[in-house]
């Protein structure tokens, strides 16, 4: 009879609390799991003082994560019931051993001849993290350093009886392509998550498994120093709906050692006696000593050194990804989301609780995004409200590969529109500012202001639906937009400018550098790059035309009467 398991593990947080296995079942078949086990366990780990064995020297969550993918093969059917599982865990807790260690276990131990394995790196550097430790365990021992035969030039180890592979390569489509792998380790799927093609390359290195019953993907990640995009963002939300019970789907294995939100919400994983919470292997392969001396010199931090920090040693999801240049108001963007009893964040409920309105439009060439911000004041508090959305030309995701990934992310999430015409996004800005304007929420003067280059044939557009051109106004941009820069950084840490909470205004707000030049401040696409900080430009200029404290024309008396003129 095959057995009956679940990987949900909705008590998590409670067994993470108290350094519990996040494992809620035993091996499905123990007999497989022991024999894998024995292998598993003795593999040297060369780089510790007194080159312990795997089983020495690991911590019981490890074993436990080892042992529940071996001990999920059925001997007698040949088929492995667990077909995936993503490990989130810190950095430093022995990751690339784990890697190794389980991908070597494989290679020793099956059955297929001329079978292949295969560790996915992004990067040739992540590759040797995980090869090196392989090669040295097998030269730590004599069977197996005459069993298997290693290739260091080619990243591969062959078994020399089977013929069957273990190989490391670092990803591209290239690399991938034609591979027949049993099993496939992905190593650092964080980094993975930058790459537009990561999908399609991940499809081809598992296709082999539809022939091969007893293969199965494993995905091992810290969390990003960036917000989470593309195949990373995916695979964490699956797996999190897997671990809470909402997706049942006993196929996939999540082990996520990530602070419970409670314990994020009253601050708990500052302390560092927390710190164990996502660094299971603390007192093995991580130091307390060396996490709360690195902890003290980033508490104080404003920039992205303490961000790097919370997502790499305390898995900390990060949403504005701040590096040292960064525009301070990236600092307090996260805390000044509008609450839902303010603003549902639609542009519905913004043009209904907002007395005026104005709009912020930046754009460049075909390679660039389209951005609009509409910025309103509300009617009762006179908090400022912002909403954005964004445009991209398909030439963005030709020229910009290294960003399309997340600008899909962008586009599930509705806040970016992908043009399959070349007026598409002329068309449909136009038609929001006509809404805009239909609801008599512009001012008669100054109520959209543009970045002078390139607008041309926005100009021209609004002009014939009817906007004025004493409405239309165009921003000086670089030094000229430094009250609009220091006025939004106020603004936002007083809480007194609020946003709809979207992913692309915080990528933006993430990618602004900040440079110095005299008494100005400037925030530049020169400095930050194409395609990346268009919507933030577009906030400035907004909040350069609302600092002018506008009124609205108001709707037309003969609307209010319920005719309208034509």
């Amino acid at each position: 009879m095959a057995p009956k398991w679940s990987t949900a593990c909705t008590d998590w947080e409670n067994r993470i609390r108290d350094r519990r296995s996040l494992i809620p079942f035993e091996p499905l078949f123990p007999d497989t799991a022991a024999a894998k086990m024995e292998v598993f366990k003795s593999l040297r780990i060369v780089d510790l003082p007194g080159r312990p064995t795997i089983g020495e020297s690991a911590d019981a969550w490890l074993l436990d994560f080892a042992a529940a993918i071996f001990g999920a093969y059925d001997a007698v059917t040949g088929q492995q019931l667990i077909r995936e599982g993503l490990l989130l865990v810190s950095k430093k807790n022995t990751k690339s051993t784990i890697a190794a260690g389980i991908m070597l276990t494989e290679l020793i131990c099956g059955w297929r001849e001329s079978d292949e394995n295969l560790i996915l790196a992004p990067t040739i550097e992540v590759a040797g993290n995980s090869f090196k430790p392989a090669c040295d365990m097998i030269r730590a021992d004599e069977e197996l350093d005459a069993l298997l035969h290693i290739q260091e030039h080619i990243r591969l180890i062959t078994n020399r009886v089977t013929k069957a592979t273990l190989k490391v390569v670092a990803a591209d489509s290239a690399t991938v392509s034609g591979k027949k792998a049993s099993r496939v380790l992905v190593d650092e799927l964080w980094l993975f998550g930058e790459k537009a093609t990561a999908d399609a390359m991940f499809r081809e290195a598992t296709g082999g498994q539809v022939s091969r019953p007893e293969g199965y993907t494993l995905f091992l990640t810290t969390q990003s120093d960036k917000p989470p995009a593309g195949v990373f963002k995916d695979k964490l939300a699956y797996a999190r709906d897997v671990r809470d019970g909402i997706v049942d789907d006993p196929e996939f294995l999540p082990v996520l050692y990530e602070f419970p939100p409670s314990m994020i919400a009253d601050g708990e994983h500052l302390a560092p006696a927390n710190f164990y919470v996502t660094n299971p292997n603390i007192g093995r392969s991580v130091s307390q000593k060396w996490l709360e001396s690195e902890f003290r010199k980033v508490e104080n931090a404003e920039d992205g050194t303490k961000q790097v920090f919370y997502a790499k040693h305390l898995n900390v999801e990060i949403g504005v990804g701040l590096r040292h240049d960064a525009w301070i108001g990236g600092v307090y963007w996260e805390a000044a989301k509008a609450p839902p009893e303010v603003w549902d964040g639609s542009l519905e409920q913004f043009l209904e609780i907002c007395e005026v309105v104005v709009a912020g439009i930046d754009g460049g060439g075909l390679d660039d995004l389209l951005g609009l911000n509409l910025l309103g004041r509300h009617k009762v508090t006179k908090v400022w409200l912002s909403w954005s959305h964004g445009w991209a030309q398909l030439d963005v995701f030709e020229r910009r590969k290294d960003i399309a990934s997340r600008l899909n992310d962008f586009i599930a999430e509705r806040t970016l529109t992908k043009c399959l015409d070349p007026t598409q996004d002329l068309i449909e800005l136009a038609d929001i500012l006509e809404r805009v304007k239909d609801a008599g929420l512009f001012p008669e003067e100054k109520a959209i202001g543009l970045d002078p280059a390139g607008v041309t044939a926005i100009i021209d557009e609004l002009i014939g639906r009817g906007f004025t051109e004493a409405q239309l106004l165009a921003i000086p941009q670089g030094f000229r937009l430094s009250g609009a820069v220091w006025g939004s950084e106020r603004k936002l840490k007083d809480r007194t400018l609020l946003h709809a909470a979207q992913a692309i205004m915080a990528w933006c707000v993430g990618n602004a550098k900040a440079e110095q030049r005299g008494n100005a401040v400037l925030i530049t696409k020169q400095i930050a790059g194409k395609a990346k900080i268009d919507l933030l430009i577009a906030l400035f200029n907004s909040v350069m035309l609302m600092s002018r404290n506008p009124v609205a024309v108001g709707p037309s008396v003969y609307e209010s009467r319920g005719v309208r003129r034509v």
